[in-house]
């Protein structure tokens, strides 16, 4: 064999021997510390210990009279339910504008051990079906705080 010929096999030897490496570290080594599950509460707390401190995204409704939320602080705490179980919501920044009791919404973040779910990211929620309100016909949320300002 030419001296080439073996420099070419080496490079091509050294090369798979990477991708192989790499491939092996993605499926039995990293790829798993980077994987979000999608649970419900119930499904969370059936977990118990391996619960903690590790990112999921959670989905449920918001509980009926749970929304604590403060604007000054940009504060919201709630508790999410899939029906069966309840988990304590804790989340930083302004809500979406379709956020309300008995809204279906996704939390993504962490479950500590003192209960509470804190959230990095929520989102809402709702159907992809839009109808537009026909003439004369007010929408049934429109934002109180544009009614005060345009006197009707």
């Amino acid at each position: 064999m030419s001296a080439a010929r073996r420099g070419r096999a080496l490079v091509l030897a050294l090369g798979t021997i990477v991708v192989v490496g790499a491939l092996g570290y993605l499926l039995w080594g990293g790829l798993d510390r980077n994987l979000v599950y999608f649970l419900t509460p119930a499904e969370l707390l059936e977990r118990g210990e391996r619960a903690y401190d590790v990112p999921v995204r959670l989905g449920g409704q918001v509980a009926a009279g749970s929304v604590e939320w403060n604007a000054e602080a940009l504060d919201l705490r709630f508790r999410l339910s899939d029906g069966k179980k309840e988990i304590p919501v804790h989340a930083k920044g302004a809500p979406p504008q379709m956020f309300r009791d008995g809204m279906g919404v996704i939390v993504e973040g962490r479950y500590n051990r003192d209960g509470t779910f804190q959230s990095t990211s929520l989102m809402v929620k709702h159907s992809n079906e839009y109808r537009a309100p026909h003439d004369g016909e007010k929408p049934p949320n429109t934002f109180p705080s544009l009614e005060r300002q345009s006197g009707t």
